[in-house]
């Protein structure tokens, strides 16, 4: 990802959701009311979240069943837009705090609970990026994951 020179800003809320929209609006993407919702219940949960368990909050709210590989193809495409980050050993998905900013994901997993902190560190990662240029390898989306307890736990 490289240096990157500017302030993170934590968002949270109603705040997280305009930042999303924002950042999603301005990629040409048009934010309906099934993004938001989509986008809210991942928001909400607070930890990794699978496409099932996001179908079933947005279900719930709606009155009505949303298929999960409806909710896969707008994970995907937050995915792209970074608003939304994919936990890859749990094939889950957490919200994006800072979606205006783009860095390589670590992720600190808690084994007891659940949790999911993102961490970014781009010596870390541009660390992780210069061991595969050197073997050849193009790291498009390169993704460190530590597991271990949080502070919390234990």
């Amino acid at each position: 990802m490289g240096k990157h020179d500017h302030p993170h800003v934590e968002a949270s809320g109603a705040s997280l959701a305009k930042a999303a929209q924002t950042a999603l609006e301005g990629a040409g993407e048009a934010w309906t009311d099934m993004r938001a919702e989509i986008f809210d219940a991942v928001a909400e949960i607070g930890k990794p979240a699978s496409a099932y368990e996001i179908a079933d909050i947005v279900s719930q709210k709606r009155g009505k069943r949303v298929a999960p590989n409806s909710v896969y193809r707008i994970l995907d495409l937050f995915v792209a837009n970074n608003l939304v980050r994919r936990v890859e050993s749990a094939n889950a998905f957490v919200a994006n705090s800072h979606p205006g900013c783009l860095h390589d994901c670590i992720f600190l997993i808690c084994d007891s609970c659940g949790t999911a902190v993102h961490v970014d560190n781009d010596k870390i990662s541009g660390g992780v990026r210069a061991a595969a240029e050197a073997t050849g390898f193009a790291a498009e989306r390169p993704v460190i994951e530590v597991r271990g307890k949080c502070a919390e736990c234990q």
